[in-house]
């Protein structure tokens, strides 16, 4: 059944209603009728059936059904990537959505070798609502403006009680994360670190260190940035799940 974002305050409206890009979608694309049946979830965990009571190009009215949330995935995970070349970080921001995380902060590196313009959060975001849709997540991850990674661990402050926060490295020392996992079994919420092609600096590894993270060996292959997103992100799912 089709899915659609509905924003959180026409939850509780007199009329709860779909506008913009999600309306015009539902509109000419699906061509969906008065009387049609689909699913509308607001981002943060709920989701309800629905049923469409009129039909326009920019308003498309609704009446809500039973409305569930189920339990988010645990732990939280913030995914903090280094942004890598090409169309490559749409792909992470999709598959990290399926993979239930719960923020994605882009960070430009020592060793980044493309820097983004402006206006690339918006953009992540539509991948990150389209993929919501299609693979029947409710939760969109909060995604924030491309920063620098020293300002980055700048603000994050000391680990909460319950956080784990892990960077994957290839610098000598680097635990399988597996190891690392099991060190922590009641984990509540975890920091993921990603470096750029070609890895962090010494300097930035040291910086990441000093913040709490805890650095984590994937396996003896290189892999690609976003294999290595996946890697670890699928390792706390199933850890944690």
């Amino acid at each position: 059944m089709p899915r659609f974002l509905l924003p959180p305050a026409e939850w509780q409206a007199p009329e709860p209603a779909l506008t913009g890009d999600e309306a015009r979608h539902l509109a000419q694309v699906l061509r969906v009728r008065a009387g049609d049946e689909v699913v509308v979830f607001d981002g943060g965990g709920r989701r309800a059936g629905a049923r469409v009571l009129a039909v326009s190009r920019e308003r498309v009215a609704l009446r809500l059904g039973e409305v569930e949330s189920p339990l988010p995935p645990r732990p939280r995970i913030t995914l903090a990537q280094a942004v890598p070349k090409g169309k490559t970080m749409d792909a992470v921001v999709r598959k990290s959505v399926e993979l239930g995380v719960t923020a994605i902060d882009p960070l430009v590196t020592r060793h980044t070798v493309a820097i983004p313009g402006g206006g690339k959060a918006e953009k992540w975001r539509r991948a990150a609502i389209e993929a919501c849709k299609q693979c029947g997540q409710d939760t969109l991850p909060a995604i924030t403006e491309t920063q620098s990674l020293d300002g980055w661990l700048a603000g994050l402050g000391n680990p909460e009680p319950g956080e784990l926060r892990v960077v994957a490295s290839l610098a000598p020392g680097a635990m399988p994360m597996r190891e690392i996992l099991r060190k922590h079994p009641d984990t509540a919420a975890a920091k993921l670190l990603i470096g750029p092609e070609g890895d962090f600096s010494p300097e930035e590894t040291k910086s990441a260190l000093a913040a709490g993270f805890l650095p984590v060996s994937l396996g003896n292959i290189v892999l690609r940035v976003d294999t290595a997103a996946m890697f670890c992100l699928s390792a706390l799912r199933v850890e944690y799940g």
